[in-house]
């Protein structure tokens, strides 16, 4: 069974559609391979993401929402670290050097 996302998120706030589309970008690039996304009710402010009981992403540490590329660079490097992430995955230095 694939690893466990949970999404924790403030009601109140009306975060809701964030986090399902959030679910849905996760589900889009790594599929089956999840075990499941789960969509968490929380404490007022909360925006968190766990993957495996672990926090990857804090809206209040990070000062912002999470972008799909951050929790799915996450994900990938925790979970799947052969999986290609295409245009979503990070530029490395020595890439840069060649486009120059």
């Amino acid at each position: 069974m694939g690893p466990r996302v949970e999404i924790r998120f403030c009601p109140a706030c009306r975060w809701h559609t964030r986090a399902g589309w959030l679910a849905q970008e996760l589900f889009t690039t790594f599929g089956n391979a999840l075990g499941e996304v789960a969509l968490v009710s929380a404490a007022p402010g909360t925006f968190d993401v766990l993957v495996d009981g672990v926090r990857v992403f804090s809206r209040s540490e990070a000062r912002r929402f999470p972008e799909p590329r951050d929790l799915k660079i996450a994900l990938r490097d925790r979970c799947f670290p052969d999986h290609a992430l295409g245009h979503s995955e990070p530029v490395r230095a020595a890439d840069a050097e060649d486009d120059t």
